[in-house]
Formats: structure tokens, sequence, C-alpha cells
């Protein structure tokens, strides 16, 4: 799963501040939030025959995220909407491409944790990338993380922020133990998510994922839970532990850089018959449907 470099993205158009530059000349000041202490909100869009699947939810959840962190100013949808398009426009992207949006509190006035030191209004980042799904659909190997998730009285998890340490020190020891990804758990044993993506399993029919308590409201979680629930598939919201994984007939996961997945091993367990399961490419292809038919349309 470690992504390549796209030879297309070599003279890509960086939006900051709603000023782009190449990607080569692109920077934030070292006085930014971002650098001072990771605080930042973001999020990933993907793009699809000239269409952002999505793109309004997560606009929403991104401005959500910076209440919670008391941004004293924050974008509005309508503005972070023209700053992509024009992003898109100047990069001539219409679909395969990945977006990172990223909303710093802004440059502080010296170096230091105290939001009252940031005077000048918030940082906007908008980093679209040529990028196809990088998972492997033939099944991914998970492995455990001993890095936990933050429970909502420590952390609250819908908070979508830049602090991405946990993930990297749990990405960390999936890459030593030769794994695709980790599973992180909450603080009390059971699954809260992957690395980077939501978690789903399928035991007799039955799709079950983690109740969002240590895991953020994921925006293609929620697209997968409403097309089973469209389709009459049942989808359970639930606590499931690594347990149930090791004997469930299928596992995948969701997410937007990465779409939709089989997980065919976790722990040195495999995962039902080893083989990307019905129920996952009926999913799959279920999504794929959806992205290819909605969408926020690139004017």
């Amino acid at each position: 799963m470690l992504q390549q470099f796209d030879e297309r993205n070599r003279d890509l158009m960086v939006n900051i501040n709603g000023v782009l530059v190449h990607r080569d000349n692109a920077g934030i000041s070292p006085f930014d939030s971002l650098v001072q202490g990771g605080d930042g909100v973001w999020e990933g869009l993907r793009v699809y025959n000239g269409k952002i699947f999505k793109l309004v939810e997560h606009l929403v959840r991104l401005r959500n995220s910076a209440k919670a962190l008391a941004f004293e100013s924050i974008p509005s949808i309508e503005y972070l909407i023209e700053e992509i398009r024009k992003t898109l426009v100047a990069n001539k992207m219409t679909d395969g491409v990945h977006i990172r949006i990223t909303l710093s509190r802004g440059v502080k006035i010296t170096s230091g944790m105290d939001p009252r030191l940031n005077q000048s209004g918030p940082t906007l980042i908008v980093l679209p990338e040529w990028k196809k799904p990088v998972y492997n659909r033939d099944g991914l190997t998970f492995m455990t993380s001993s890095i936990r998730r933050f429970p909502p009285d420590c952390l609250d998890p819908k908070i979508h922020h830049n602090n991405l340490i946990q993930s990297i020190m749990a990405k960390i020891e999936a890459n030593v133990a030769g794994a695709d990804a980790a599973v992180l758990l909450d603080r009390e044993g059971f699954i809260a998510e992957a690395d980077g993506t939501h978690v789903f399993l399928v035991q007799n029919g039955v799709i079950f994922t983690s109740s969002a308590d240590a895991c953020p409201e994921g925006i293609t979680r929620d697209t997968i839970i409403e097309i089973c629930q469209r389709e009459g598939m049942e989808c359970r919201v639930t606590r499931i532990s690594t347990t149930d994984a090791y004997r469930a007939d299928e596992m995948f996961c969701t997410g937007t850089m990465g779409e939709l997945a089989a997980v065919t091993k976790l722990d040195g367990r495999t995962i039902g018959d080893g083989k990307p399961g019905v129920l996952t490419k009926r999913l799959s292809d279920l999504y794929g449907v959806e992205t290819s038919t909605h969408g926020y349309v690139i004017a």
C-alpha cells in the first residue's frame, strides 16, 4: 500500500490562502499553527467525472471541527467551494483526483501554544493530486496495533484534526509487521478503526461496523451504511472485537482515499476464505455507482 509518485503531479499548482503557486514554491510560515502544534483541521475529497463526491458533507465536517477547536474565523462553505474549484481548474483536473483541504488556526505573532497568539486569521491549503484509489483490491493484510484511539473524554474523535500521531505510530507498527495497515482499539479493547480507514465485518449475511465512540464520523462509512439501508442489507452499528473479526465471513475497510477494499488477513488469521467476499464486492460496486452518479459539479 505504499503510494507511488505520479508524474502528472510534478507541476501541481497548490492553493494557499487563495493564491495559486507551483508545488515547489508552496510553503507556510514556521509560525503557523500547523507547524507549531498540528493545530488545524482537514478533509479528503475525491473527484469523479467532473464531480466532487459528498463535497458539502465534507466541508460541513471541516467547519464543525474548526468550531469545536474554537477558531475565531472560519471560511464559508461558498468560499471553500470556490477555492477548490479554482484550484482544480488551474490544474485541469476533472477525474481521478484526490484533494486534501486543510484549515489551520493561522500564523502566530510569536511561538507558543496559546490561541490568542493567532491574530491574522486561518490558513487555507487546497492540495489536489492525480491519485488512484490506494488500496489493493485483492485483499489487504491488517494487524492490531498497541496504540489505542482516544475516547471522547480524552479527545473527541468528532474533531477531524491534523494531529495524526496516533495513526502514524500505528502505521509504523504495521510497516514493521509487514502489514498493509493497523487496526486501533478503543480504551476498552473494541475495534475503533484502522490507521486511516473504518472497519466493517460480515457474518452470516449481516454487516457490522464500529460505533463512532472512538473513531471519526466517516463520510464513506456513512455512505456504506446508507447504501445498506437502501438496498435492504442489514447493517448494525455496534461494538466489535478482534475476535469478531477473526471469525467473520468477510472484512473490509472504507475511506475517501481508497474507497472500499477487502481485508483478508488480520493478525495472522485468514478472514473467511481469504478472498474478497460476495457482500464486499457488491458494496464496492454499489459505492462505485454512487460516486459516478452523485456529487458537486465542477463548473
